[in-house]
């Protein structure tokens, strides 16, 4: 008999815990918004962290939250964008494009100062006195930036400089945080006219340890007619605000550091 009150009293409280539990999930439900689904299903799952956000989860809530726009997601395509902005009910901005462009055109014709044996990564080598190279400012060529780089966008040339694949690159800007030199920045494809040099030299001391940095001759001032270009701080400057790309610049460079993007 008192196994059966046992049995019984613990079936009782079973099916009241169970009442509650049901009870509680339905009151203390949290509502999720539908369309977070609709649009994490289309997100790519790579989680790269380009746009900003905890993940692919992360960047659907931010945009539902207004946080973030639509073409933040440096992964997806312009069709799978463009079903996003529907679920959304918002218009698609279409942006032009942005590469990683490199500001330096040095690799191995810089001089080095030093025989550097240590890790091989940028960020090591430059803690040693700023790095190998006697520019300063030069790419160190260890290739932190291709390791950095999510899509694979990036490899190491025989001269030792970062390439970078404009068909992959995704303009996630993990290279320009990645480089100690900070020698990238991003660049509009309809801009494929840039500076490929970063140093703040004195002429003479730039021509002494690389043959293709700027050396402030200030040419490209003069050749420009639309004043897009100027020399600040004995680095040639283009305002993209003016650029034409017509290349007049390029053509008068002595030390062809002025280049277009291929």
């Amino acid at each position: 008999m008192e196994i059966l009150i046992a049995v019984l009293t613990l079936g009782c409280l079973g099916l009241l815990f169970g009442v509650g539990l049901a009870v509680a999930s339905k009151k203390l439900a949290v509502q999720i918004n539908p369309k977070l689904e609709e649009v994490q299903h289309l997100l790519p799952g790579s989680n790269c962290g380009a746009c900003g956000n905890p993940g692919c989860f992360g960047f659907a809530e931010s945009l539902l939250s207004g946080k973030s726009n639509v073409d933040g997601c440096r992964v997806c395509s312009e069709e799978i964008k463009a079903k996003i902005a529907r679920i959304m009910g918002v218009a698609l901005e279409k942006q032009a494009k942005k590469i990683a462009t490199l500001h330096c055109n040095g690799g191995i014709r810089v001089k080095d100062r030093y025989l550097y044996n240590g890790a091989g990564d940028c960020v090591a080598a430059n803690l040693v006195l700023g790095g190998q190279k006697e520019c300063v400012f030069a790419c160190l060529g260890f290739g932190t930036c291709v390791r950095a780089c999510p899509f694979g966008a990036i490899t190491m040339s025989a001269e030792a400089l970062p390439i970078v694949d404009k068909v992959k690159c995704r303009s996630c800007n993990k290279c320009v945080l990645a480089c100690p030199k900070k020698l990238f920045s991003l660049v509009s494809v309809t801009y494929p006219v840039y500076v490929a040099c970063s140093s703040h030299d004195f002429g003479k001391a730039v021509k002494d340890v690389c043959p293709v940095g700027c050396i402030a001759c200030k040419l490209c001032e003069k050749a420009c007619k639309f004043d897009a270009i100027h020399v600040i701080d004995n680095l040639a400057v283009i305002d993209y605000h003016k650029c034409t790309s017509c290349r007049a610049c390029v053509k008068v460079c002595p030390a062809k550091t002025i280049r277009v993007r291929e």
